[in-house]
């Protein structure tokens, strides 16, 4: 067909061009329009002024603004939609890590001064000179490092394999619709938003019917942890056994294989990179928890290392009770607490880093 005969037809003439390649801006432009909005918000609020929220919040809004009016002018809105929803979603990001990253250099800048092998490796507390008749205050982590891996140990022992077996029964042998399933989910979810010092009031309380009054000991903070737990550990195993293809358990089924032995040796051996991440994830969870060790083992000075007979201390508690009731040197128990909280930061770093090379050397080997 012809020039003019397309003409006739009411095309356009000349050439076509393609809306969504044209226009450019340039590749650095979400930087330099960030730059840009800091510079113009901050100078406007050092007339007005200054202050630090209202100097981000504005500066993201302006930036936000800009960046697709001008992407809009430059190029095309579609580009201009893409370029301000994606700035949204790196904004929301650096939101939500912010917080974190406060408290881990508040932490770290606060405690590294108190972090030595002294406090790890002693007791605190006050220590009684009888030539001088002096009090000095020792600070020291040693019992609240043994309390926390006693009572958290004893809590992950009681709690990981009820959850891991609770989460083999809903996914491997459960029915559909069965009432039995329906129960333990019901219960799984409701366990899911027990705060946390309601734990701690169960444990002090059964405690309490069966020892007697102030019945203080380890083990009772770990059944209140324990409460936590499980119902992390059902949830997260539960999701990693259903990513496990049902082709698998097919498979094995077809070669005559028993549904125990298939579980034992194709499901749990294929999923256990998730599973020991949702336990670490459990013990994550529990292991900084204040409020249910308060109420159920107390706290004490004293070195305690029998978690059936007695108060034992923690770090969380310590870190609690050094900044909430600081003896007769302020300084010194604030230093504590941060010490405390810093050792109880890399105590769940180090927990992950374990879990992560236990879960890669037993993950199931893919082919090369």
């Amino acid at each position: 067909m012809t020039a003019t005969s397309g003409s006739r037809l009411g095309r356009p003439q000349g050439p076509i061009t393609n809306t969504l390649t044209t226009g450019q801006l340039p590749r650095l432009v979400e930087l330099y329009v960030l730059v840009g909005s800091l510079v113009v918000v901050g100078g406007i609020l050092l007339l007005m002024g200054f202050n630090w929220g209202g100097w981000i919040f504005l500066s993201i809004v302006l930036y936000l603004v800009s960046l697709g009016v001008l992407s809009t002018i430059a190029e095309n809105r579609r580009k201009a939609t893409d370029r301000v929803v994606r700035s949204l979603v790196i904004v929301a990001f650096l939101l939500a890590i912010a917080p974190l990253v406060s408290t881990l250099v508040t932490v770290t800048a606060k405690g590294i001064g108190q972090l030595n092998w002294a406090f790890i490796s002693t007791t605190g507390g006050a220590v009684f000179n009888p030539d001088t008749l002096a009090v000095t205050i020792s600070t020291g982590a040693l019992q609240a490092i043994v309390g926390t891996l006693e009572i958290t140990g004893i809590a992950a022992l009681m709690s990981v394999p009820i959850g891991i077996l609770t989460a083999i029964y809903l996914v491997e042998y459960a029915q559909s619709g069965q009432w039995m399933a329906r129960t333990v989910t019901f219960l799984v979810d409701v366990m899911t938003g027990i705060p946390s010092i309601v734990a701690g009031l169960f444990a002090f309380s059964l405690f309490t019917l069966v020892v007697g009054p102030k019945a203080f000991s380890g083990f009772s903070a770990s059944v209140a942890l324990s409460v936590l737990m499980i119902p992390i550990v059902v949830r997260s195993c539960e999701e990693m056994l259903r990513l496990v293809p049902h082709d698998l358990r097919e498979a094995s089924f077809a070669l005559g294989v028993s549904r125990f032995s298939t579980i034992t040796k194709i499901v749990l051996p294929t999923a256990i990179a998730g599973i020991i991440t949702g336990v670490m994830i459990a013990i994550a969870r529990v292991i900084g928890e204040t409020a249910p060790i308060f109420m159920a083992a107390s706290f004490t000075d004293n070195f305690n290392a029998n978690p059936f007979n007695g108060p034992m201390q923690t770090l969380p508690v310590l870190a609690y009770t050094g900044y909430k009731f600081p003896g007769q040197d302020i300084a010194a128990s604030n230093a504590s607490a941060w010490g405390a909280a810093l050792l109880l930061v890399l105590i769940v770093v180090i927990l992950n880093i374990i879990a992560r090379i236990v879960a890669k050397t037993f993950a199931p080997k893919g082919a090369r």
